[in-house]
């Protein structure tokens, strides 16, 4: 007889406890939607987004508890809950690039036909990943070679929640206090930006050629979810990316503001501006840095991407055979009477497949106007690559997490190669072209990003006991209802930006780095329309990165691509975790501590993180209805001083509470 110990769940599978129901639905419904607007707009200001399995975890077994609800109701929860972030992670990788492109104007990114457009590619691409991962979760969930580290975190909260144990006093605190930094900062109660140019004396050289160059300087913007997201990835990470900025304003804004010259400053002026004033000088740095330096750090994100892939092609190999492997196995249905085992059937899954390949040529040759053949060939490729890179995502999960898994490598990999394989379909920008392959990458994209988190809630059901086709289920409702939610929430975002005097996507205020990435490349391959020689420079300066053995190049170039004050603020954030991990060394704390600590810390981060997000909605549903927030009662001069106390107190408790919260449990 085999030795091997069988692996026993939390819940054991003949136990029979409520599950599946409309409590928990309701639940995870609405946490996908919240968690899913909150990383819509994190995602589209600083370029990231935030796991959402902790938050929806915490909250879920919090408003269960009021109802007494079970264990396994919490996992079903959590589940649903978490898909949000999914789900708002494919929307603003991909969906801004229609508006950034100019497939969609001002006018028909928020006209009904769009929206049916933008909701159909979320559902499709939820859908395909959710179906993907119930085909081959068997497989994945019970390899023991595939640590799961964040299934297992999570479904640890789940136990310690069954003790009393549970952090949602930290996770409810921080969002209300993050809301209320946002409301009052956007009411001009004090400065949550401040930036100043500084310029140089003029130089004569050899020709009399005159040489003077100007430098701005930002501080951090004053916003918790900014601190909250250097805080989560670190000091080493967030310093990466804070070098990035650094080399842009520090090196690459003065040398071009320098060689175009204090006449390029003052034509581009604008009206009532003194053509040589600081604020001449502050708009200049800013075209230079749109229009020169973003183009040089997508060119050299695209190189990144590629070699974050590259770097992981032992990993990406063997997902991709495992995948295939794993597809004869799943194709030949084990059956089984076990609750813990019981999937979706695989003839729905199947029949799923099919109207989402159907759904994908109705969009493409009906919406988009190309040709059949395109539509065919669009809906082959999607099917495809939302398989591979839906497999490859689980396994990627499997290994590193959700929160490191590179959704933005693997969708750039399907926008390279359904741009290639359409150019020599024959489509063109005029036809279509440029919106096929956005909806093709669009689709793909959200079907990796649900595939990886869907196998991450699988596994923390495996372990604690739920039952997966219940799960399934749920996940298909919640991607069902958040992919009619999310692109009205993109729309509200960039209406009320514009109406705040910015220019929605693609700007200072919403840059969405991976959109434009998106939308560069597409319009360079279909349309022509690349600007190659700052691509090309942004492409060396990243191979001389990598030759320099920087680990993590992908972080640099989106420095340089997001504002400085933005970048700062997360710099800032991660050097407060910094001072946490020295503190947490020094006092020589024990696991169990070091654990409190995280945990305590990451919630803290995560509040700050949504509360400022929902608020920040609020106030872009204000801006869009003409109620204008910063209008109402604000200070005549607000302080900078007042919100750098601010960011010096939101630092003060995000050390101060965890190690706190370790003394307790000496």
């Amino acid at each position: 007889m085999s030795q091997e110990k069988k692996f026993v769940p939390y819940v054991s599978s003949d136990t029979n406890m409520k599950e599946f129901t409309v409590r928990a639905l309701l639940i995870g419904v609405v946490l996908a939607i919240v968690l899913g607007a909150a990383n819509a707009y994190l995602g589209l200001k600083a370029g990231m987004t935030i796991a959402a399995t902790y938050p929806a975890a915490v909250i879920g077994m919090a408003v269960l508890k009021v109802f007494k609800g079970s264990i396994l109701e919490e996992n079903f929860a959590r589940t649903v809950g978490s898909i949000g972030e999914s789900m708002a992670a494919g929307a603003i990788f991909t969906l801004p690039a229609f508006y950034i492109s100019g497939v969609w104007n001002d006018t028909t990114f928020t006209s009904m036909k769009s929206y049916i457009t933008a909701s159909l590619i979320l559902v499709a691409g939820g859908v395909l990943g959710v179906l993907f991962v119930a085909l081959l979760r068997r497989v994945m969930v019970e390899d023991p070679n595939l640590p799961f580290p964040e299934s297992v975190a999570a479904s640890e909260i789940h136990k310690s929640g069954r003790a009393g144990s549970g952090g949602s006093k930290y996770l409810f605190t921080a969002m209300i206090s993050g809301a209320v930094i946002k409301l009052t900062g956007d009411l001009k109660w004090f400065a949550a930006d401040f930036t100043a140019m500084f310029k140089s004396a003029k130089a004569t050289f050899a020709g009399n050629h005159t040489l003077q160059t100007g430098f701005s300087l930002g501080a951090p913007s004053i916003s918790p979810a900014y601190l909250g997201v250097g805080y989560i990835i670190g000091p080493r990470l967030a310093s990466m990316n804070f070098s990035g900025s650094v080399m842009a304003w520090g090196l690459m804004v003065p040398m071009l503001l320098a060689v175009l010259g204090p006449d390029f400053v003052s034509s581009i002026a604008p009206n009532g501006v003194a053509p040589d004033s600081s604020a001449a000088w502050i708009n200049a740095a800013n075209v230079v840095w749109m229009q020169i330096v973003r183009l040089i750090a997508i060119g050299g994100m695209l190189v990144a991407a590629c070699y974050t892939l590259y770097r992981m092609r032992g990993s990406l190999i063997t997902g991709l055979k495992r995948s295939v492997k794993d597809l004869r196995k799943a194709t030949k249905g084990v059956e089984t009477t076990e609750r813990t085992e019981r999937d979706l059937k695989a003839s729905w899954i199947l029949l799923g497949i099919c109207a989402s390949a159907v759904l994908t040529f109705f969009i493409t040759y009906f919406i988009f106007e190309t040709t059949i053949l395109v539509a065919i060939v669009a809906a082959t490729i999607m099917i495809v690559l939302a398989f591979f890179f839906a497999a490859v995502s689980g396994y990627l999960v499997g290994i590193i997490g959700s929160s490191n898994n590179p959704i933005s490598g693997l969708t750039l990999t399907a926008l390279v190669v359904s741009a290639l394989i359409l150019v020599a379909c024959g489509v063109d920008s005029e036809h279509g072209g440029i919106a096929a392959v956005l909806g093709v990458s669009a689709i793909v994209c959200v079907a990796a990003a649900v595939g990886g988190e869907m196998f991450q809630d699988l596994k923390a059901g495996y372990i604690l006991g739920g039952t997966p086709w219940k799960m399934q289920c749920g996940d298909l409702i919640g991607v069902a209802v958040t992919g009619f939610v999310m692109f009205g929430v993109l729309i509200l975002l960039n209406l009320g930006d514009i109406k705040s005097g910015g220019t929605g996507f693609g700007g200072a205020n919403l840059p969405a780095p991976q959109a434009g990435l998106m939308a560069t490349i597409a319009k360079g391959i279909i349309g022509g329309q690349m600007a190659w020689a700052l691509i090309i420079i942004g492409m060396l300066l990243c191979g001389a990165f990598i030759l320099m053995g920087i680990s993590s190049p992908m972080l640099i170039f989106v420095g340089m691509y997001l504002p400085i004050n933005t970048v700062f603020a997360i710099f800032i954030g991660g050097m407060i975790k910094g001072i946490l991990d020295y503190f947490v060394a020094k006092r020589k704390c024990t696991e169990n501590q070091k654990t409190q600590v995280e945990n305590t810390g990451v919630l803290m981060a995560s509040g700050f993180i949504a509360g400022e997000a929902l608020m920040g909605l609020l106030i872009a549903i204000f801006a869009v209805f003409n109620i204008f927030v910063g209008k109402l009662v604000p200070l005549a001069n607000p302080s900078y001083a007042v919100g750098f106390l601010i960011l010096a107190l939101i630092g003060y408790f995000l050390v101060k509470v965890p190690l706190n919260k370790a003394k307790q449990n000496v």
